[in-house]
Order: C-alpha cells, then structure tokens, then sequence
C-alpha cells in the first residue's frame, strides 16, 4: 500500500510537471505543428498536381489514339459507305434502262396481243358464222374425226371405210372401222348444235335455259336416230354398239354436266358418245384388238415358214460342208504339184545341167519354181520346205 500511495504521488506530479511544460510550450508547438501543416499540404498539393498532371496527359494521349483510330474507323465506314452508295446508284441505273426496255418490249408485246386478240375475235366471228350453217359444221365434224384417225394410225381403206359424201339426212353411217373375222362398227359424225350454237349466243338467261333444255332433247333424238339397223345390223356383221362422235370437248362436257342420266342410257341403248379423247382412246384398244387377233392369225404361217427356213438352212450348211471338203482336197492336190511333183520334174535336169557344165556345154535355164521337198516327206503329209538347189 505504501509503495501504491508513492506511485499515485509520483504520477501526480509528473502531471503537473507536464502541464506546466505543456503550458510554457504551447504557442511553439502551434506554430510548429502549423508549419509542419502547411509544408506537408504544400507538399501533397504538389505531389497532388503532378499526379493529377501525368493522369490526364496519359489520359489524353490515350483519349488521342481512340479518336484516331475511330475517325480511321469511321474514314473507312464512310469510304465502305460512299462504294456501296455508288454501286447502289449504279444498279438503280441499271435498274431504270432494264425498266425502260423491259416497258418497250411489254408494250410491243401488248400491242401484238391486241393484234392477235383482233384477228382471233375476227376468226371467231368467221368460225360462228361458217358454223351457223348444218353442212358446214358436218365437214367440220369429219375433220376432227380424221385428225383423230390419223393419230391413233388408222388408214383408210385398210381400218376403215367412209362415205364419200356428207349424207344430210342422217340415215347412214359416215365411218365404218373393219375389225377381225369380218366383223364392222359404225360410227356417226353428224351431231346437232344448233340449240347449243343458239345457247352460247344468247344473253337472257330464261332463253338460254330454253336453248339448253331443246339441246339436250336433240341428243337424246340423234341417240335414238343411229339405233337403227342402218348402224346396227348383225346380218351385216356389225357389232351391237356404234360411236356418235362429238366433235367438241366443250360440248361433250356440257352434256355431261347438265344430264349426266343422258350418257347413261345411251350406254342403255348401245350408243357411245365420244369426244375426240375419248375416240382416241377406244381407237387406241381397239388398233391394239385387230394387232393382237393379226398376229395370232399368222402364228401359224410364221412356223410353217420357220420349218421350211430350218429344212433349207440345214440342205445349206450340208452344200457348205462337202465344198469345204472339196475346196480342202483341192488345195492337198495343189500343194503335191506345186511341191512334190514340181521337184521331182527338176531333178532330172539339174542333173542334166551338172554333165553339161562340166562338158562345157551352155546350161538348160531351169525355171524358178516352188521349194523343193525331199521324197521321204511325201509320204508323211507334211513336207518340210527347203531352198531349191
């Protein structure tokens, strides 16, 4: 405790040595510790500028190089942006003389349609005035029906026959096609469309339904028509059916659709309407028909010529074999007398030749021959050649 009492008075006393110092000391140490203050923040605000310098001097030598590689960046753009522009003005300049002559060649092309559109309406009114008449369309309807027969390859004469005149009484047959084992089937061009021609023409609708209804009753007439014996007569052998033929596909669709019953009992009544499809198509199976029943009626004929072509080619081969043999024994011959036989006749006057040489007499000239074969060879039948002495 009493060591304690003496620190506590110690420590007091250091206290009030300190003020007093403290005291004595005070307006020094402010001004030092203001001079020490001022030096210091003189030295910061310099050290401050001069960083704040060199930040911004990078800072602008950076912010420098950016905006000159963006004012080359843009430079390029705008260059990359005036080429496009240019090629741009160059296809729109293409583009307005392409305009131009694609306008001049529609127009032309336009013009032209017009022309034709003129002479085909001119046409057309020539076509509806020739077809007003009945013995015009009748030709008309045998035209059509030979562009089809010569398509599907019948010939007159041969597939069928035809009458020579356009009959207008409608009693007779204008084409008679000629099938296998004699049998025929007829078939009519002459068809009625002067309702029709009427119905076309006429703008009211009551009267075209007036037309329309006197059309379809006059086909059903024509199918009645050509059910008689003068297109179906089995003493003349003709089939049970025969072909009514019109001539327009327009028209044979339009009977078509406004009474579909009217094809029906035509069928009924052993009529078929044709259209020229539809013609074409049965003269298609029934050309195939007569191919296949010709080819099979000369089956027959064609063996028999098959028989008779292998008894002469083998007498043929039989000739050719025994002239090859003689043609071979010919040649055996020919080379024994050209070889063999030859060099035996020239012995003799080689030897007769040798005495004569020596004797001092003029020679035998010896003609040039063949090789000469030694007489032993000959019997073996093949000789060997040697050169001539």
């Amino acid at each position: 405790m009493e060591y304690f009492g003496f620190f506590i008075f110690g420590l007091f006393c250091g206290a009030a040595i300190v003020y007093f110092i403290n005291r004595l000391n005070k307006k020094d140490v402010e001004k030092t510790f203001t001079a020490l203050s001022f030096d210091a923040l003189t030295k910061n605000s310099q050290e401050f500028l001069r960083l704040a310098n060199e930040s911004l001097s990078k800072q602008t030598q950076a912010g420098t190089g950016e905006l000159e590689s963006k004012k080359q960046l843009i430079e390029k753009t705008v260059e990359g942006m005036k080429t496009d522009l240019k090629k741009v003005e160059e296809l729109v300049t293409t583009f307005e003389k392409d305009r131009d002559k694609k306008y001049g060649e529609l127009t032309n092309q336009l013009k032209t349609t017009a022309e034709t559109t003129s002479k085909l309406q001119d046409v057309t009114s020539k076509l509806q005035t020739a077809l007003a008449s009945t013995r015009i369309r009748g030709q008309w309807g045998e035209r059509m029906a030979e562009d089809v027969l010569r398509l599907a390859g019948f010939i007159e004469g041969i597939n069928y026959v035809k009458q020579k005149t356009l009959d207008l009484a409608m009693s007779r047959p204008d084409y008679t096609f000629l099938l296998p084992q004699d049998l025929k089937v007829n078939m009519d061009v002459k068809f009625p469309l002067d309702n029709y021609m009427k119905y076309v023409d006429e703008e009211s609708e009551s009267s075209k339904q007036g037309y329309r209804e006197q059309f379809l009753k006059d086909v059903r007439q024509r199918v009645k028509e050509v059910t008689t014996r003068d297109y179906i007569n089995p003493e003349e052998n003709t089939v049970d059916y025969v072909l009514v033929f019109i001539p327009n596909e327009q028209v044979y669709c339009f009977v078509n659709e406004c009474d579909r019953a009217l094809i029906d009992d035509a069928m009924r009544n052993k009529v078929i309407l044709c259209s020229p499809l539809t013609l074409y198509a049965i003269l298609a199976v029934m050309r195939q028909a007569i191919d296949n029943f010709n080819l099979e009626k000369t089956a027959s004929e064609i063996l028999g010529l098959l028989g008779t072509f292998n008894k002469q080619w083998g007498a043929f081969k039989g000739s050719m074999e025994r002239m090859g043999k003689r043609i071979e024994d010919a040649r055996e011959e020919y080379i024994k007398l050209v070889s063999t036989r030859s060099n035996q006749l020239d012995r003799p006057l080689t030897k007769i030749n040798n005495l004569r040489r020596q004797r001092g007499i003029l020679e035998v000239p010896l003609e040039e021959g063949p090789l000469m074969i030694e007489e032993q060879e000959e019997s073996t039948g093949s000789p060997e050649i040697e050169e001539p002495q």
